[in-house]
């Protein structure tokens, strides 16, 4: 099936033929279901912390930054935001010249409240002659909506969503990285200094250094530290082949293999590379002005905090384990606390001998750690948390998406549709054991759990596979705890007309 044009295009990646045929074969499979215990709850594998206990997580996780911990804030922010403006490249292809759909009127509507509008009313002066108020005045929609998404104009529909400007201020206007600068200082500062990691495309890497280059020294004299930012994209290595829907592989037209990036999950990858002892996940375009601020940094500070606490009760388990200085009850306890406190639960437990529990409390154990937090239900779409079997029979945490669950189980998908919270992807991540060694990441990643979804090239239909996502399947073999959060923290950007919801109007 493949050639030796075939061979060397794969090792140019850093690809094995191991992996491709393996690939195939998982195309043409499919990915096992997952099987569910049910839906995680308040009292059910959620914390929902008392507001004492949020102030003592808080002090906690200030005691932990002065003791000279690394801390690293990543961002995946490759994403492109020409998915943001999907309804406004319809308008521009529309065979009508004004605003006609309700999204289209909206925005019209709208249009002085968007962050952009006085670079878009320069770009519009420049290439037509006219101000925004003008050509709409005019009738020259159109061409507002062409200054706004093409490379003559302010180029949105190609550039990445972390550096369009989304907030205004009295005195400047903000992008998404820029907010993501300014939380950094808020929350994931120490000993003087910001680490922040951001994933972007080869494509946008150089804008992305620029814009650092331009804001950086503002925002550091701005909060008194100094920031340490870094940037990495997503490996070629990581990309998976594309097949036809017999499973066969898809190939361009000149004959080689198409190959596509694997997802998120393919991130997996860059966050083993970070040196840090506790690591903030948070996506690129969900942030808000300084104004609302005040409980994002308040939950990330409480999250963090019941991180560090759960890791602390875990070394001092390990090293106990690890010292042979224990009895039976200790180990009764350290049972207790893997299953009430990390939700990690085994039904035949009882059963084990002394010797096989401590193997198996060491397993559970020195592994990464995460604290996940969630919000209430309120019909976004997306993954959430649950109970799950694994492979091993055990019952642990996890979130998935409404991709892992067989839709023909009428009680899998009531579940799904019932539960009561949603994953806003707010982490925070200990990947270092007792010893202070790096966890090797890509080991606790459940390879079944990726995704097929159907794409096309050309006109031609494919298959298009994903790897398991970052926080879904590639944090699968983690120790899991999930933490209500306020919907107040969760504010992403799907479409441009998302930001002229009030949470993000500034000033």
């Amino acid at each position: 099936m493949l050639n030796q044009q075939d061979l060397q295009q794969i090792a140019a990646l850093g690809i094995t033929e191991e992996q491709i045929n393996h690939q195939l074969e998982q195309a043409k499979n499919g990915f096992p279901f997952l099987k569910l215990e049910g839906p995680a709850a308040i009292g059910k594998g959620i914390v929902a912390p008392t507001a004492e206990e949020a102030v003592a997580y808080i002090k906690t996780w200030e005691d932990y930054k002065k003791e000279g911990h690394k801390i690293v804030k990543f961002v995946p922010a490759s994403g492109a935001a020409s998915r943001m403006f999907k309804n406004m490249f319809a308008f521009l292809s529309a065979e009508y010249d004004v605003p006609t759909t309700d999204f289209e009127k909206q925005f019209f509507d709208n249009i002085k409240k968007f962050a952009f509008r006085e670079a878009l009313c320069d770009k519009c002066h420049k290439n037509n002659g006219k101000k925004i108020k003008e050509l709409v005045e005019a009738g020259e929609y159109k061409a507002v909506v062409a200054n706004l998404l093409n490379a003559e104009g302010l180029n949105y529909g190609q550039l990445p969503k972390g550096l369009l400007q989304f907030h205004e201020y009295e005195d400047e206007v903000r992008t998404p990285m820029e907010e993501h600068l300014v939380e950094a200082a808020l929350y994931a500062s120490s000993n003087g200094e910001a680490n922040i990691h951001f994933t972007v495309s080869h494509d946008h890497l150089e804008l992305f250094e620029k814009m650092v280059e331009e804001k950086k020294a503002k925002y550091e004299q701005k909060y008194g530290i100094k920031y340490n930012i870094s940037f990495s994209e997503q490996k070629p290595s990581t990309d998976t082949i594309a097949t036809n829907p017999d499973g066969t592989p898809f190939r361009n037209e000149d004959g080689s293999l198409l190959f596509r990036p694997g997802g998120h999950g393919a991130l997996i990858q860059n966050l083993n590379e970070l040196d840090s002892d506790v690591t903030f996940v948070k996506n690129i375009d969900n942030v808000v002005p300084d104004r609302l601020k005040a409980d994002t940094v308040t939950w990330k500070q409480v999250i963090a905090g019941v991180l560090v606490t759960l890791q602390k009760k875990a070394f001092e388990y390990m090293k106990v384990l690890e010292s042979g200085s224990y009895n039976h009850d200790k180990l009764v306890e350290i049972v207790r606390f893997l299953q009430r406190d990390l939700c990690c639960r085994k039904d035949d437990i009882k059963e084990l001998e002394d010797a096989e529990l401590v193997i198996y409390l060491k397993k559970k154990l020195n592994r990464p750690m995460r604290v996940c937090g969630v919000v209430k239900n309120v019909g976004e779409p997306g993954g959430g948390p649950f109970l799950t079997y694994n492979q091993d029979g055990t019952v642990s945490l996890q979130i998935l998406e409404s991709s892992q669950i067989d839709t023909n189980n009428e009680e899998y998908v009531k579940m799904f549709t019932n539960g009561t919270h949603f994953n806003p992807v707010d982490l925070v991540c200990a990947t270092k054991d007792y010893k202070g060694n790096k966890f090797n990441l890509p080991d606790y990643v459940d390879a079944s759990t990726g995704f097929i979804s159907s794409k096309s090239k050309n006109g031609k239909e494919l298959k298009a596979l994903e790897l398991p996502g970052l926080w879904n399947g590639a944090m699968s073999n983690w120790n899991t705890v999930f933490v209500e959060v306020p919907l107040s923290t969760f504010n992403p950007v799907k479409t441009v007309n998302d930001l002229l919801r009030d949470q993000h109007q500034g000033k």
